[in-house]
């Protein structure tokens, strides 16, 4: 059975990381190959949750959170050998009991919307995306 733990960003190895944002697909859409950028997203990230499996990396939730009114889970990242086992639901899990007052707030990948539903999330039909400057 998997773990999930709180980490500290900084002390993941980012090669690990990388490797099982491609394993899961979300590679495609973070900018991997920017090892920098990269390193500075997973390292700014103040509630990071990894799921292992016998050492093993095989999931990880990256949050921003105040602890009190809102978590953005801005990544959560499954390999997808592991993926319909349970792991995205401990990592929800884990990420609402690192701050039991704040509700989860997330942007789906558009291949994940109809998998939200099933773990509890609600639809909103008012989030707004601004374009980084550069």
């Amino acid at each position: 059975m998997w773990k999930c733990d709180i980490v500290n960003g900084a002390e993941l190895d980012i090669e690990e990381v990388v490797a099982l944002y491609h394993a899961s697909t979300l590679g495609q859409r973070r900018p991997v190959e920017q090892r920098e950028r990269f390193a500075a997203m997973v390292r700014g990230a103040n509630l990071v949750i990894t799921a292992r499996l016998d050492g093993r990396l095989i999931g990880i939730a990256r949050s921003l959170t105040d602890g009190a009114y809102v978590t953005y889970l801005s990544d959560i990242a499954v390999d997808a050998e592991f993926q319909r086992q349970g792991v995205g639901r401990s990592l929800i899990r884990a990420v609402q009991e690192a701050a039991p007052q704040a509700k989860i707030v997330l942007l789906s990948a558009p291949a994940a919307v109809d998998y939200y539903p099933h773990v509890g999330f609600t639809r909103h039909n008012s989030a707004w995306v601004l374009d980084a400057l550069e």
